[in-house]
């Protein structure tokens, strides 16, 4: 399973990656892909985006899922020893 949130990127992109995950909500993706797929679609999404990106999908880590990001996300998901947790950045 992959879940990948997507902020400010255009909408021919989010388009093209329609063509492999459903978009329940503007700059939601979800599905089901190999992980060859899935690192070649990551790799497509942050070479043509100008936003910011989070993907997260299944693994064989503790809580059972990895988490990768780029750009400037609004919530970011940091590792502590292992454990993914979201983190909000605080307001200067």
């Amino acid at each position: 399973m992959i879940v990948m949130i997507l902020e400010k990127v255009s909408p021919s992109l989010r388009g093209e990656i329609t063509r492999w995950l459903i978009q329940p909500k503007t700059g939601i993706f979800v599905g089901q892909l190999s992980a060859r797929v899935r690192d070649l679609l990551w790799q497509r999404v942050q070479s043509h985006a100008k936003g910011s990106g989070t993907m997260i999908y299944s693994d064989t880590t503790e809580q059972g899922f990895s988490c990768r990001s780029f750009g400037d996300p609004s919530k970011s998901i940091e590792d502590f020893e292992g454990l993914f947790l979201a983190k909000t950045p605080e307001k200067a």
